[in-house]
Protein backbone atom coordinates (compact mmCIF):
# COMPACT_ATOMS: atom_id res chain seq x y z
CA UNK A 1 0.00 0.00 0.00
CA UNK A 2 2.54 2.52 0.68
CA UNK A 3 2.83 3.63 -3.15
CA UNK A 4 -0.59 3.47 -3.57
CA UNK A 5 -2.16 6.24 -5.12
CA UNK A 6 -5.45 8.05 -5.00
CA UNK A 7 -7.47 7.85 -7.81
CA UNK A 8 -11.74 8.52 -7.92
CA UNK A 9 -12.27 5.39 -6.35
CA UNK A 10 -10.01 5.83 -3.44
CA UNK A 11 -11.21 8.91 -2.60
CA UNK A 12 -14.77 8.09 -2.75
CA UNK A 13 -13.99 5.55 0.08
CA UNK A 14 -11.78 7.91 1.81
CA UNK A 15 -14.54 10.48 2.30
CA UNK A 16 -17.33 8.14 3.03
CA UNK A 17 -14.57 6.78 5.93
CA UNK A 18 -13.86 10.40 6.78
CA UNK A 19 -17.84 11.04 7.33
CA UNK A 20 -18.15 7.80 9.26
CA UNK A 21 -15.32 8.77 11.43
CA UNK A 22 -16.75 11.73 12.59
CA UNK A 23 -19.77 10.40 13.05
CA UNK A 24 -18.79 7.73 15.34
CA UNK A 25 -16.89 10.57 17.55
CA UNK A 26 -19.16 13.43 17.60
CA UNK A 27 -20.11 13.38 20.68
CA UNK A 28 -16.46 13.61 21.94
CA UNK A 29 -15.79 16.33 19.74
CA UNK A 30 -19.16 17.95 21.56
CA UNK A 31 -17.84 17.38 25.02
CA UNK A 32 -14.83 19.88 23.67
CA UNK A 33 -17.22 22.53 23.84
CA UNK A 34 -15.59 25.37 25.62
CA UNK A 35 -19.17 26.86 27.33
CA UNK A 36 -21.27 24.21 29.28
CA UNK A 37 -24.16 26.21 26.99
CA UNK A 38 -26.57 23.87 24.61
CA UNK A 39 -24.96 25.32 20.91
CA UNK A 40 -24.80 24.36 17.64
CA UNK A 41 -22.21 21.89 18.61
CA UNK A 42 -18.81 21.03 16.69
CA UNK A 43 -18.92 17.58 16.16
CA UNK A 44 -22.83 17.20 15.15
CA UNK A 45 -22.67 20.20 13.15
CA UNK A 46 -18.85 18.39 11.13
CA UNK A 47 -20.63 15.19 11.31
CA UNK A 48 -23.95 16.35 9.43
CA UNK A 49 -22.08 18.16 6.83
CA UNK A 50 -19.66 14.84 6.11
CA UNK A 51 -22.64 13.29 6.07
CA UNK A 52 -24.15 15.42 3.15
CA UNK A 53 -20.97 14.26 1.19
CA UNK A 54 -21.09 10.58 2.10
CA UNK A 55 -25.08 10.44 0.83
CA UNK A 56 -23.63 11.73 -2.55
CA UNK A 57 -20.28 9.35 -2.64
CA UNK A 58 -22.62 6.70 -2.29
CA UNK A 59 -24.56 7.72 -5.55
CA UNK A 60 -21.13 7.88 -7.30
CA UNK A 61 -20.31 5.08 -10.13
CA UNK A 62 -16.50 4.42 -11.23
CA UNK A 63 -15.86 8.30 -10.66
CA UNK A 64 -12.81 10.41 -11.93
CA UNK A 65 -10.23 11.93 -9.04
CA UNK A 66 -11.78 14.92 -10.40
CA UNK A 67 -15.31 14.03 -10.57
CA UNK A 68 -15.25 12.95 -6.76
CA UNK A 69 -13.80 15.70 -5.18
CA UNK A 70 -15.58 18.13 -7.13
CA UNK A 71 -19.00 16.39 -5.90
CA UNK A 72 -17.38 16.45 -2.59
CA UNK A 73 -16.77 20.13 -2.39
CA UNK A 74 -20.03 20.94 -3.85
CA UNK A 75 -21.94 18.70 -1.08
CA UNK A 76 -20.08 19.88 1.48
CA UNK A 77 -20.31 23.44 0.56
CA UNK A 78 -24.23 23.26 0.59
CA UNK A 79 -24.30 20.29 3.11
CA UNK A 80 -22.18 23.25 5.43
CA UNK A 81 -23.74 23.58 9.01
CA UNK A 82 -22.01 26.26 11.60
CA UNK A 83 -18.79 27.56 11.59
CA UNK A 84 -17.44 24.60 11.49
CA UNK A 85 -18.79 22.90 9.10
CA UNK A 86 -18.69 26.20 6.84
CA UNK A 87 -14.70 26.08 7.34
CA UNK A 88 -14.28 21.95 6.18
CA UNK A 89 -16.36 22.59 3.39
CA UNK A 90 -13.72 25.85 2.30
CA UNK A 91 -10.92 23.21 3.39
CA UNK A 92 -12.19 20.74 0.81
CA UNK A 93 -13.11 22.90 -2.02
CA UNK A 94 -9.10 23.85 -1.79
CA UNK A 95 -8.28 20.19 -1.62
CA UNK A 96 -10.46 19.64 -4.91
CA UNK A 97 -9.11 22.44 -6.94
CA UNK A 98 -5.85 20.66 -6.71
CA UNK A 99 -6.86 17.35 -7.19
CA UNK A 100 -8.62 17.98 -10.34
CA UNK A 101 -5.17 18.95 -11.93
CA UNK A 102 -4.37 15.11 -11.90
CA UNK A 103 -6.06 11.69 -12.45
CA UNK A 104 -4.11 10.35 -9.55
CA UNK A 105 -2.82 11.86 -6.53
CA UNK A 106 0.64 10.71 -4.95
CA UNK A 107 2.25 12.01 -1.71
CA UNK A 108 3.47 15.47 -3.49
CA UNK A 109 0.04 16.12 -4.69
CA UNK A 110 -2.14 15.85 -1.77
CA UNK A 111 0.12 17.91 0.25
CA UNK A 112 -0.18 20.48 -2.17
CA UNK A 113 -4.18 20.02 -2.24
CA UNK A 114 -4.09 20.21 1.22
CA UNK A 115 -1.92 23.49 1.38
CA UNK A 116 -4.57 24.48 -1.20
CA UNK A 117 -7.67 23.83 1.23
CA UNK A 118 -5.72 25.82 4.01
CA UNK A 119 -5.10 28.80 1.82
CA UNK A 120 -9.15 29.01 0.38
CA UNK A 121 -10.09 28.62 3.80
CA UNK A 122 -7.86 31.60 5.02
CA UNK A 123 -8.68 33.77 2.63
CA UNK A 124 -13.03 33.31 2.90
CA UNK A 125 -12.61 33.81 7.15
CA UNK A 126 -12.45 37.18 7.81
CA UNK A 127 -10.19 37.49 11.12
CA UNK A 128 -8.40 33.84 11.63
CA UNK A 129 -7.99 33.20 15.42
CA UNK A 130 -5.20 31.17 16.23
CA UNK A 131 -6.01 27.79 18.00
CA UNK A 132 -8.65 26.59 16.03
CA UNK A 133 -9.31 24.07 13.26
CA UNK A 134 -7.53 26.68 10.95
CA UNK A 135 -4.25 26.09 12.81
CA UNK A 136 -4.18 22.77 12.83
CA UNK A 137 -5.23 22.64 9.14
CA UNK A 138 -2.24 25.27 8.44
CA UNK A 139 0.49 23.61 10.33
CA UNK A 140 0.16 19.89 9.22
CA UNK A 141 -0.19 21.33 5.27
CA UNK A 142 2.80 23.04 5.55
CA UNK A 143 4.87 20.16 7.09
CA UNK A 144 3.50 17.61 4.70
CA UNK A 145 4.45 20.10 1.97
CA UNK A 146 7.94 20.54 3.46
CA UNK A 147 8.24 16.20 3.86
CA UNK A 148 7.76 16.12 0.37
CA UNK A 149 10.35 18.69 -0.32
CA UNK A 150 12.84 17.00 1.31
CA UNK A 151 11.51 13.37 0.01
CA UNK A 152 10.08 14.10 -3.22
CA UNK A 153 9.31 10.12 -2.99
CA UNK A 154 6.83 10.24 -0.45
CA UNK A 155 3.63 8.36 -0.95
CA UNK A 156 0.35 9.74 -0.33
CA UNK A 157 -0.66 7.10 2.72
CA UNK A 158 3.29 8.52 4.40
CA UNK A 159 1.88 11.80 3.42
CA UNK A 160 -1.36 11.63 5.07
CA UNK A 161 0.41 9.85 8.34
CA UNK A 162 2.62 12.75 8.80
CA UNK A 163 0.20 15.42 8.41
CA UNK A 164 -1.85 13.49 11.24
CA UNK A 165 1.18 13.28 13.48
CA UNK A 166 1.90 17.01 13.10
CA UNK A 167 -1.64 17.66 13.33
CA UNK A 168 -2.20 15.79 16.85
CA UNK A 169 1.23 18.10 17.82
CA UNK A 170 -0.80 21.13 16.91
CA UNK A 171 -4.01 20.46 18.28
CA UNK A 172 -2.03 20.08 21.71
CA UNK A 173 -1.07 23.82 21.15
CA UNK A 174 -4.47 24.99 20.50
CA UNK A 175 -4.78 24.77 24.25
CA UNK A 176 -2.19 27.71 24.87
CA UNK A 177 -3.08 29.46 21.47
CA UNK A 178 -6.53 29.95 23.07
CA UNK A 179 -6.99 32.19 26.05
CA UNK A 180 -10.72 30.88 26.40
CA UNK A 181 -9.28 26.74 25.21
CA UNK A 182 -6.82 27.27 28.21
CA UNK A 183 -8.94 28.53 30.75
CA UNK A 184 -11.04 25.03 30.01
CA UNK A 185 -7.77 23.04 29.91
CA UNK A 186 -9.24 21.46 26.96
CA UNK A 187 -8.32 21.46 22.67
CA UNK A 188 -9.78 22.90 19.91
CA UNK A 189 -13.24 20.68 19.26
CA UNK A 190 -12.82 22.02 15.19
CA UNK A 191 -9.28 21.14 15.41
CA UNK A 192 -10.06 17.23 17.01
CA UNK A 193 -12.79 16.61 14.32
CA UNK A 194 -10.63 17.85 11.64
CA UNK A 195 -7.78 15.11 12.62
CA UNK A 196 -11.04 12.28 13.31
CA UNK A 197 -12.14 13.04 9.33
CA UNK A 198 -8.57 12.84 8.19
CA UNK A 199 -8.10 9.37 10.30
CA UNK A 200 -10.67 7.73 8.80
CA UNK A 201 -9.38 8.93 5.22
CA UNK A 202 -6.22 7.14 6.37
CA UNK A 203 -8.02 3.82 6.99
CA UNK A 204 -9.79 4.11 3.62
CA UNK A 205 -6.86 4.69 2.24
CA UNK A 206 -4.92 1.85 3.38
CA UNK A 207 -7.85 -0.48 3.04
CA UNK A 208 -8.76 -0.39 6.41
CA UNK A 209 -12.62 -0.18 6.94
CA UNK A 210 -13.69 -0.14 10.77
CA UNK A 211 -17.15 -1.19 11.90
CA UNK A 212 -18.50 2.26 12.66
CA UNK A 213 -22.00 3.57 13.36
CA UNK A 214 -23.82 4.88 10.49
CA UNK A 215 -23.46 8.46 10.19
CA UNK A 216 -26.88 9.85 10.84
CA UNK A 217 -28.86 12.25 8.44
CA UNK A 218 -29.17 16.03 9.05
CA UNK A 219 -32.96 14.71 9.63
CA UNK A 220 -35.52 12.22 9.12
CA UNK A 221 -36.44 11.75 5.70
CA UNK A 222 -39.95 11.01 4.59
CA UNK A 223 -40.47 7.15 3.89
CA UNK A 224 -41.75 6.54 0.38
CA UNK A 225 -40.08 2.86 0.51
CA UNK A 226 -43.63 1.26 0.75
CA UNK A 227 -44.93 3.36 -2.99
CA UNK A 228 -44.09 1.50 -6.19
CA UNK A 229 -42.84 3.78 -8.36
CA UNK A 230 -45.57 3.02 -11.01
CA UNK A 231 -48.18 4.11 -8.48
CA UNK A 232 -46.85 7.69 -8.61
CA UNK A 233 -48.20 9.40 -11.34
CA UNK A 234 -47.22 13.12 -10.14
CA UNK A 235 -43.19 13.42 -9.06
CA UNK A 236 -43.70 16.57 -6.47
CA UNK A 237 -45.48 16.54 -3.50
CA UNK A 238 -46.07 20.31 -3.12
CA UNK A 239 -47.42 22.32 0.23
CA UNK A 240 -47.27 25.34 1.27
CA UNK A 241 -49.22 27.99 3.13
CA UNK A 242 -49.65 31.40 1.51
CA UNK A 243 -50.97 34.86 3.57
CA UNK A 244 -54.44 35.94 2.22
CA UNK A 245 -52.98 39.77 1.40
CA UNK A 246 -55.86 39.81 -1.16
CA UNK A 247 -59.13 38.61 0.32
CA UNK A 248 -60.91 38.93 -2.58
CA UNK A 249 -59.32 36.47 -4.47
CA UNK A 250 -61.07 33.09 -5.41
CA UNK A 251 -60.02 30.01 -3.92
CA UNK A 252 -62.11 28.11 -5.89
CA UNK A 253 -60.63 29.47 -8.58
CA UNK A 254 -57.18 28.18 -7.11
CA UNK A 255 -58.77 24.53 -6.50
CA UNK A 256 -59.41 24.17 -10.66
CA UNK A 257 -55.97 25.31 -11.50
CA UNK A 258 -54.31 23.22 -9.01
CA UNK A 259 -56.58 20.22 -10.64
CA UNK A 260 -55.45 20.32 -13.91
CA UNK A 261 -51.98 20.23 -12.93
CA UNK A 262 -52.14 17.64 -10.58
CA UNK A 263 -53.96 15.59 -7.65
CA UNK A 264 -54.12 14.70 -4.16
CA UNK A 265 -55.67 18.43 -3.94
CA UNK A 266 -56.11 19.89 -0.24
CA UNK A 267 -56.95 23.06 0.24
CA UNK A 268 -57.60 24.81 3.73
CA UNK A 269 -58.64 28.39 3.99
CA UNK A 270 -59.57 30.85 6.58
CA UNK A 271 -59.15 34.94 6.71
CA UNK A 272 -55.70 34.99 7.32
CA UNK A 273 -54.39 31.88 5.23
CA UNK A 274 -54.82 29.67 2.10
CA UNK A 275 -52.71 25.86 3.03
CA UNK A 276 -52.06 23.54 -0.33
CA UNK A 277 -51.34 19.83 -0.36
CA UNK A 278 -50.90 18.74 -4.25
CA UNK A 279 -48.85 15.89 -6.21
CA UNK A 280 -47.95 17.97 -9.29
CA UNK A 281 -45.08 17.68 -11.50
CA UNK A 282 -45.21 21.31 -12.02
CA UNK A 283 -44.19 23.01 -8.30
CA UNK A 284 -43.50 26.43 -9.91
CA UNK A 285 -46.64 26.70 -11.49
CA UNK A 286 -48.43 26.02 -7.82
CA UNK A 287 -46.13 28.07 -6.16
CA UNK A 288 -47.26 31.00 -8.73
CA UNK A 289 -50.86 30.46 -7.64
CA UNK A 290 -50.41 30.43 -4.21
CA UNK A 291 -48.14 34.31 -4.40
CA UNK A 292 -51.35 35.72 -6.15
CA UNK A 293 -52.98 35.38 -2.62
CA UNK A 294 -50.14 36.72 -0.75
CA UNK A 295 -46.35 36.18 0.41
CA UNK A 296 -45.37 32.62 0.72
CA UNK A 297 -45.37 31.43 4.88
CA UNK A 298 -43.75 28.05 4.24
CA UNK A 299 -42.90 25.58 1.92
CA UNK A 300 -42.57 22.07 1.57
CA UNK A 301 -41.44 19.73 -1.99
CA UNK A 302 -40.97 16.60 -1.79
CA UNK A 303 -39.74 13.88 -4.44
CA UNK A 304 -41.61 11.03 -4.16
CA UNK A 305 -39.66 9.20 -6.84
CA UNK A 306 -36.53 9.72 -5.27
CA UNK A 307 -37.77 8.17 -2.05
CA UNK A 308 -35.71 11.51 -0.27
CA UNK A 309 -37.62 14.72 1.01
CA UNK A 310 -36.28 18.40 0.42
CA UNK A 311 -37.93 21.46 2.69
CA UNK A 312 -37.27 24.62 1.99
CA UNK A 313 -38.05 25.29 5.30
CA UNK A 314 -36.81 22.42 6.78
CA UNK A 315 -34.11 21.05 5.08
CA UNK A 316 -32.45 17.37 4.55
CA UNK A 317 -29.37 16.35 3.21
CA UNK A 318 -31.15 14.45 0.48
CA UNK A 319 -31.98 17.46 -1.49
CA UNK A 320 -32.76 16.68 -4.79
CA UNK A 321 -31.22 18.32 -7.76
CA UNK A 322 -33.75 20.44 -9.01
CA UNK A 323 -34.42 23.52 -7.64
CA UNK A 324 -37.77 25.43 -7.34
CA UNK A 325 -37.19 29.14 -7.80
CA UNK A 326 -40.08 31.85 -7.25
CA UNK A 327 -40.43 34.53 -10.40
CA UNK A 328 -39.71 38.09 -8.86
CA UNK A 329 -42.52 40.25 -8.08
CA UNK A 330 -40.72 43.07 -6.19
CA UNK A 331 -37.38 44.10 -5.60
CA UNK A 332 -36.79 42.72 -1.99
CA UNK A 333 -37.32 40.22 -0.43
CA UNK A 334 -35.98 38.67 3.63
CA UNK A 335 -35.21 35.46 4.71
CA UNK A 336 -34.63 35.36 8.63
CA UNK A 337 -33.70 31.82 10.73
CA UNK A 338 -35.84 31.20 13.67
CA UNK A 339 -36.98 28.44 16.17
CA UNK A 340 -40.72 29.14 17.60
CA UNK A 341 -43.73 30.19 16.21
CA UNK A 342 -43.63 33.10 18.08
CA UNK A 343 -40.66 34.35 17.05
CA UNK A 344 -41.91 33.01 13.35
CA UNK A 345 -45.14 35.29 13.63
CA UNK A 346 -42.59 38.52 14.75
CA UNK A 347 -40.51 37.89 11.73
CA UNK A 348 -43.41 37.35 9.46
CA UNK A 349 -45.52 40.30 11.10
CA UNK A 350 -42.12 42.74 10.31
CA UNK A 351 -42.46 41.74 6.48
CA UNK A 352 -39.94 38.41 6.30
CA UNK A 353 -40.53 36.07 3.37
CA UNK A 354 -39.71 33.27 4.65
CA UNK A 355 -38.01 32.21 8.04
CA UNK A 356 -35.90 29.42 8.38
CA UNK A 357 -36.28 26.78 11.38
CA UNK A 358 -32.90 26.99 12.79
CA UNK A 359 -30.89 28.63 15.62
CA UNK A 360 -28.99 27.44 18.38
CA UNK A 361 -28.34 23.35 18.61
CA UNK A 362 -30.27 23.60 14.83
CA UNK A 363 -28.35 25.17 12.35
CA UNK A 364 -29.03 25.09 9.15
CA UNK A 365 -27.10 24.09 6.09
CA UNK A 366 -25.92 26.36 3.72
CA UNK A 367 -28.83 24.63 1.08
CA UNK A 368 -31.24 25.61 3.59
CA UNK A 369 -30.75 29.17 3.37
CA UNK A 370 -30.28 29.19 -0.99
CA UNK A 371 -33.66 27.44 -0.81
CA UNK A 372 -35.02 29.67 1.57
CA UNK A 373 -34.25 32.44 -0.69
CA UNK A 374 -35.53 30.61 -4.18
CA UNK A 375 -38.98 30.72 -2.57
CA UNK A 376 -38.50 34.35 -1.99
CA UNK A 377 -40.23 36.37 -5.10
CA UNK A 378 -37.66 38.86 -5.31
CA UNK A 379 -34.98 39.78 -7.03
CA UNK A 380 -32.60 40.91 -4.04
CA UNK A 381 -33.08 38.77 -0.66
CA UNK A 382 -31.88 40.06 3.20
CA UNK A 383 -30.70 37.11 4.51
CA UNK A 384 -30.93 37.61 8.67
CA UNK A 385 -28.85 34.79 10.14
CA UNK A 386 -29.82 35.90 14.02
CA UNK A 387 -26.85 33.59 15.36
CA UNK A 388 -22.90 33.77 15.14
CA UNK A 389 -22.34 30.24 14.30
CA UNK A 390 -24.87 30.54 11.21
CA UNK A 391 -23.77 33.73 9.65
CA UNK A 392 -20.67 31.75 7.66
CA UNK A 393 -23.09 29.28 6.10
CA UNK A 394 -25.42 32.30 4.68
CA UNK A 395 -22.08 33.88 3.62
CA UNK A 396 -21.70 30.73 1.32
CA UNK A 397 -25.03 30.71 0.04
CA UNK A 398 -23.76 34.11 -1.41
CA UNK A 399 -22.24 32.23 -3.95
CA UNK A 400 -24.69 29.82 -5.13
CA UNK A 401 -27.31 31.71 -5.86
CA UNK A 402 -27.35 32.76 -9.20
CA UNK A 403 -30.54 33.75 -9.88
CA UNK A 404 -31.20 36.50 -6.78
CA UNK A 405 -28.72 38.56 -5.02
CA UNK A 406 -28.03 37.77 -1.17
CA UNK A 407 -27.25 39.93 1.06
CA UNK A 408 -26.58 39.17 4.33
CA UNK A 409 -26.87 41.36 7.63
CA UNK A 410 -24.79 39.56 9.94
CA UNK A 411 -26.83 39.59 13.00
CA UNK A 412 -25.64 37.37 15.89
CA UNK A 413 -29.09 37.18 17.73
CA UNK A 414 -32.95 37.40 17.22
CA UNK A 415 -33.20 40.93 18.69
CA UNK A 416 -30.91 42.21 16.31
CA UNK A 417 -32.84 40.31 13.92
CA UNK A 418 -36.03 41.95 14.91
CA UNK A 419 -34.54 45.40 14.98
CA UNK A 420 -33.00 45.30 11.57
CA UNK A 421 -36.39 44.70 10.36
CA UNK A 422 -38.15 47.26 12.07
CA UNK A 423 -35.40 49.67 10.89
CA UNK A 424 -36.55 48.52 6.84
CA UNK A 425 -38.30 51.45 5.30
CA UNK A 426 -40.88 50.38 2.74
CA UNK A 427 -40.04 53.18 0.09
CA UNK A 428 -36.47 52.98 0.11
CA UNK A 429 -35.28 51.62 -3.12
CA UNK A 430 -31.30 51.32 -2.80
CA UNK A 431 -30.18 48.16 -1.78
CA UNK A 432 -26.96 49.74 -0.16
CA UNK A 433 -29.39 51.88 2.16
CA UNK A 434 -31.19 49.29 3.29
CA UNK A 435 -28.42 47.21 4.00
CA UNK A 436 -26.89 50.20 6.53
CA UNK A 437 -29.97 50.77 8.05
CA UNK A 438 -30.16 47.38 9.33
CA UNK A 439 -27.16 46.68 10.23
CA UNK A 440 -26.60 49.87 12.22
CA UNK A 441 -29.78 48.80 14.00
CA UNK A 442 -28.60 45.72 14.75
CA UNK A 443 -25.03 47.33 15.93
CA UNK A 444 -27.24 48.83 18.76
CA UNK A 445 -29.32 46.36 20.30
CA UNK A 446 -28.06 44.72 23.55
CA UNK A 447 -28.83 41.49 23.58
CA UNK A 448 -29.14 38.86 26.78
CA UNK A 449 -30.22 35.09 27.30
CA UNK A 450 -30.83 32.84 30.04
CA UNK A 451 -30.70 29.51 29.28
CA UNK A 452 -29.03 26.18 31.11
CA UNK A 453 -25.74 24.16 31.47
CA UNK A 454 -25.68 21.24 29.03
CA UNK A 455 -22.92 19.61 30.87
CA UNK A 456 -20.65 20.00 34.24
CA UNK A 457 -17.79 22.42 33.20
CA UNK A 458 -15.26 24.83 35.09
CA UNK A 459 -14.66 28.20 33.29
CA UNK A 460 -13.35 31.43 34.64
CA UNK A 461 -12.49 29.50 37.95
CA UNK A 462 -16.09 28.71 38.64
CA UNK A 463 -17.67 25.54 38.66
CA UNK A 464 -20.88 25.34 36.94
CA UNK A 465 -23.01 21.51 37.08
CA UNK A 466 -25.30 20.51 34.63
CA UNK A 467 -28.83 21.70 34.44
CA UNK A 468 -28.38 24.56 36.32
CA UNK A 469 -29.37 28.24 35.05
CA UNK A 470 -27.46 30.26 32.97
CA UNK A 471 -27.47 33.80 31.98
CA UNK A 472 -25.59 35.58 28.96
CA UNK A 473 -24.69 38.67 27.58
CA UNK A 474 -23.41 39.29 24.50
CA UNK A 475 -22.77 35.87 24.22
CA UNK A 476 -20.11 35.50 27.39
CA UNK A 477 -21.42 33.97 30.55
CA UNK A 478 -22.52 36.32 33.04
CA UNK A 479 -23.88 34.37 35.99
CA UNK A 480 -24.57 30.52 36.92
CA UNK A 481 -27.01 29.40 39.71
CA UNK A 482 -30.33 29.84 40.52
CA UNK A 483 -33.23 30.62 38.07
CA UNK A 484 -33.57 34.15 39.91
CA UNK A 485 -30.26 34.88 40.72
CA UNK A 486 -29.05 34.55 37.02
CA UNK A 487 -31.91 36.49 35.68
CA UNK A 488 -31.30 40.00 38.10
CA UNK A 489 -27.89 39.84 37.35
CA UNK A 490 -28.24 39.88 33.53
CA UNK A 491 -30.81 42.64 33.80
CA UNK A 492 -28.64 44.91 36.33
CA UNK A 493 -25.75 44.52 33.76
CA UNK A 494 -28.13 45.43 30.49
CA UNK A 495 -29.93 48.50 31.69
CA UNK A 496 -28.90 51.58 31.73
CA UNK A 497 -30.52 54.88 33.13
CA UNK A 498 -30.44 55.71 29.24
CA UNK A 499 -31.76 52.46 28.03
CA UNK A 500 -35.15 53.27 26.09
CA UNK A 501 -36.74 49.85 25.03
CA UNK A 502 -36.33 46.13 25.74
CA UNK A 503 -38.34 43.44 24.54
CA UNK A 504 -38.59 40.32 26.93
CA UNK A 505 -38.99 36.68 24.52
CA UNK A 506 -39.90 33.81 26.35
CA UNK A 507 -39.66 30.09 25.59
CA UNK A 508 -41.19 26.67 25.58
CA UNK A 509 -42.18 25.82 29.42
CA UNK A 510 -42.12 29.46 30.63
CA UNK A 511 -45.71 31.12 31.23
CA UNK A 512 -46.81 34.49 30.54
CA UNK A 513 -46.82 35.28 34.44
CA UNK A 514 -43.05 33.89 34.27
CA UNK A 515 -42.45 36.36 31.56
CA UNK A 516 -44.45 39.12 33.68
CA UNK A 517 -41.74 38.78 36.98
CA UNK A 518 -38.93 39.49 34.17
CA UNK A 519 -40.69 42.13 32.83
CA UNK A 520 -40.81 43.80 36.34
CA UNK A 521 -37.37 43.17 37.30
CA UNK A 522 -36.61 45.50 34.16
CA UNK A 523 -39.43 47.97 35.49
CA UNK A 524 -37.73 48.22 38.88
CA UNK A 525 -33.84 48.98 37.03
CA UNK A 526 -35.96 51.79 35.03
CA UNK A 527 -39.25 52.94 35.81
CA UNK A 528 -39.00 54.78 32.10
CA UNK A 529 -38.26 51.83 30.08
CA UNK A 530 -40.62 50.83 27.14
CA UNK A 531 -41.37 46.98 27.54
CA UNK A 532 -42.21 44.70 24.97
CA UNK A 533 -43.37 40.99 26.07
CA UNK A 534 -43.38 38.56 23.03
CA UNK A 535 -44.12 34.45 23.36
CA UNK A 536 -41.36 33.42 21.17
CA UNK A 537 -41.97 29.55 21.97
CA UNK A 538 -37.71 29.14 21.47
CA UNK A 539 -36.44 26.17 22.67
CA UNK A 540 -33.05 26.14 24.52
CA UNK A 541 -33.38 29.81 25.44
CA UNK A 542 -36.07 30.32 29.01
CA UNK A 543 -35.74 34.41 28.23
CA UNK A 544 -34.16 36.48 25.60
CA UNK A 545 -33.93 39.66 26.35
CA UNK A 546 -32.63 42.80 24.23
CA UNK A 547 -32.28 46.37 25.60
CA UNK A 548 -32.07 49.52 23.18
Amino acid sequence: MADQRIDGALFQSMVIEGALAIAEKKEQVNELNVFPVPDGDTGTNMSMTMASAMTEMEKLTEPTLAKAADTTASALLRGARGNSGVILSLLFRGVAKKLRETEQAGGRELALALREGVETAYKAVMKPAEGTILTVSRVSAQHAVEACQAEPELSAEQVLEAVLECGRKALEETVHQNPVLEKAGVVDAGGFGYLTILEGMLDALRGIHKERKAAEPTKAAADFAAIADEDITFTYCTEFIAERKDKARNVGRLRAILNEIGDSLVVVEDDDIVKVHVHTDQPNKALEEGLKFGPLLTVKIENMREQHTAKVIEGTADAPAERVIVPAEKKFGFVAVAAGEGLKNVFTDLGVDVVVQGGQTMNPSTDEIVRAVDAVPAEIVFVLPNNKNIIMAAEQAVHLSEEKKIVVVPTKTLPQGISAMLAVDPDCEDEKLVAEAMRDAAAHVRSGQVTYAARDSEFDGKKIKQGEYLSLREGKLCASGRETSVIKKLVREMVTDDSAFATVIYGEGVSAEQAAEVEALLRKENKELEISVIDGGQPVYYYILSVE
